[in-house]
């Protein structure tokens, strides 16, 4: 792993196509990653999360700019840019999924990057800490998704 760079490897027990619902929808986001969750799932489509960190914090917005989507296997975009700017490596940090099938379960990988290039070294350690928080909940709200009708 390059130093500045987060990766994590997991496997979820459900189906590549489930796992990428949860990674790419809205409303799925909300039941594992972020309070809040709008997306426009196109390369250049703009969304935003919003994690609410109170009693400690305080509300935080993220922008987040699409980069590639290549269902089921393939989701990446950039985000924690300023809200009107287009999203780049000297103002984003880039996140990107990766999903293959391993039996009746999905292997997802997780790489985030561009910490040094974008000035935000400072907030790597938060990230790594955000991912161990998180993907742990992915890990359960995925196959609990597996009887949902497919689109």
């Amino acid at each position: 792993m390059a130093e500045g760079t987060i990766e994590r490897e997991i496997l979820i027990e459900a189906p590549v196509e489930v796992v990428w619902r949860v990674l790419t929808e809205p409303e799925h986001l909300q039941g594992w990653f972020s309070d809040t969750a709008a997306l426009d799932l196109r390369p250049g489509g703009a969304g935003r999360v919003t994690f609410d960190n109170r009693p400690e914090g305080e509300l935080v917005d993220v922008q987040v700019q699409v980069e590639s989507v290549e269902p089921p296997h393939r989701f990446a975009f950039r985000w924690d840019h300023q809200a009107g700017a287009e999203a780049d490596p000297t103002n984003s940090l880039h996140v990107e999924f990766t999903l293959l099938s391993e039996g009746e379960g999905t292997r997802l990988k997780l790489v985030e990057a561009g910490f040094e290039q974008s000035g935000r070294e400072s907030k790597i350690e938060s990230h790594r800490q955000g991912w161990a928080t998180l993907l742990p909940k992915l890990l359960d709200y995925a196959p609990a998704q597996s009887g949902e009708p497919t689109r």
